[in-house]
């Protein structure tokens, strides 16, 4: 994707100067081509997917724009590999399993745990989850994910060896009556909202299964907010009002979504971010809503960012610090509101930590005249000025420290926690993280039992 963003721009006159700082000729994308192919194999990157290697790397030599060492050497390395995990050695082939050795009950079973513990509890009022499906008559299943199949696959997924829709989790507790709310992810029209409202003003309680798939978001194809698609929310909106019993709201998704209205309305009395939970998804939110697994393991890989957050973000910068009225990127550097910050994960449990003596902080001394690359390239800025810091690549600690942590389950029920531990740069250090997971730790814990 970047490469081919670059043949297109080559021609802009904007860039003119910024190649002819690197020996590239004006109106040339194939001596861009050139160029990169050369830097890139000299940085070690020795594989590259896709065809521009292939396309550019024996031209690039004969003019004399590569070194043919570089790429012999670029070769030896992806060969070495190929060594190392028996390519040649004459083991049996992969292809001679077939679906009797994949689709075993085990292999299901490991899919259904997998998907288990990647599902997120990111609310929970008045312990509303886990459900008694005792206590349920009618349940209503509801919203464009709520029979998912090949939705919950995500991007390069694998062949399936069956699938366990929602419908299909949730019925094996108990009666379901399932409205699709959406004829699709998109949710381009409103034909299908009110059977669904309809369906939620009978329920003992209301599954909402709403979110994105494949046809809104993937490689190559970036969505332009942080919004629900189409009449999804208008949908939720319909079914809170008329729902008698909770409604417990899943998402099914890659990236953020800003659900602020749902976080902030208490008829929504939970909320699940599933992610893509592949094939035996739909049993394990299933299991998940009624309690045969606490996902207290689950916490966001991402942060989810408010939709009026993507207007602060040129789509000409990639930085990861906060400039001017430029925010910045990612948790470690971004300070704003935020829907669900990165890490987020609640339990159907409760913890307590207790903190005993550690060394909490290190004094490391920084070089001066180490030139920042972010200043050097800010507008206007002409010269290399010296920054305070450390090359990482460079540095070898020789520090270490311990952290005595204690973790105490006070609730009822068995429970997975992961503790993260943060560090944090002193104050008055320009350019440095907020703050940078260093540490994560995840384990099983009885009611009442503790962990160190």
């Amino acid at each position: 994707m970047l490469l081919d963003n670059l043949s297109k721009q080559a021609s802009d006159p904007l860039l003119e100067p910024e190649l002819s700082k690197l020996g590239i000729p004006p109106q040339s994308s194939t001596d861009l081509f050139f160029f990169l192919f050369s830097s890139l194999v000299n940085s070690g990157m020795d594989l590259n997917c896709g065809l521009y290697y292939e396309a550019y790397a024996e031209n690039a030599v004969m003019q004399g724009k590569a070194r043919e060492e570089d790429v012999d050497t670029s070769l030896r390395n992806l060969y070495i590999v190929l060594m190392r995990v028996g390519f040649f050695d004459g083991i049996p082939s992969y292809e001679s399993l077939d679906k009797k050795d994949l689709c075993t009950k085990e292999h299901i079973e490991l899919a259904a745990d997998a998907a288990r513990q990647g599902i997120v509890l990111l609310k929970n009022i008045n312990e509303t989850l886990p459900l008694d499906p005792a206590k349920l008559k009618n349940l209503a299943l509801i919203g464009p994910h709520a029979n998912a199949t090949i939705e919950m696959l995500g991007n390069y997924a694998g062949v399936p060896c069956q699938y366990s829709s929602p419908l299909d989790g949730f019925s094996a507790y108990g009666k379901v009556t399932y409205e699709m709310g959406c004829n699709n992810v998109t949710c381009d029209n409103k034909t299908f909202i009110m059977p669904a409202v309809e369906a939620s003003k009978n329920a003992d309680a209301t599954i909402l299964l709403v979110g994105l798939n494949k046809t809104v978001e993937g490689e190559g194809l970036d969505r332009n907010d942080l919004l629900l698609p189409g009449y999804q929310t208008e949908l939720i909106l319909q079914v809170i009002v008329a729902s008698k019993g909770p409604i417990i709201l899943v998402i099914m998704s890659g990236s953020a979504v800003d659900i602020s209205f749902a976080k902030t309305d208490d008829r929504v009395k939970a909320i699940l971010w599933a992610g893509y939970s592949g094939e035996e998804g739909g049993r394990a939110i299933a299991d998940v809503v009624y309690g045969k697994y606490n996902p207290g393991k689950g916490r966001l890989p991402i942060t989810w960012y408010q939709n009026d957050y993507l207007p602060l973000l040129p789509v000409t910068s990639m930085s990861l610090r906060p400039v001017n009225n430029y925010p910045g990127r990612t948790y470690k550097f971004f300070n704003g509101s935020v829907v669900y910050p990165f890490g987020y994960g609640l339990s159907y449990t409760k913890f307590i930590y207790t903190l005993g003596s550690s060394n909490m902080s290190f004094n490391i001394k920084l070089g001066e005249d180490i030139p920042c690359r972010d200043m050097e390239y800010m507008a206007n800025n002409t010269g290399k000025p010296p920054c305070p810091a450390i090359l990482i690549a460079d540095f070898s600690c020789k520090d270490h420290f311990e952290l005595d942590i204690e973790v105490k389950n006070i609730g009822a029920k068995h429970g997975n926690e992961v503790v993260l531990v943060y560090s944090k740069p002193p104050t008055g250090i320009v350019g440095t993280h907020a703050k940078q997971v260093i540490v994560s730790r995840g384990f099983l814990c009885r009611p009442e039992g503790a962990k160190m």
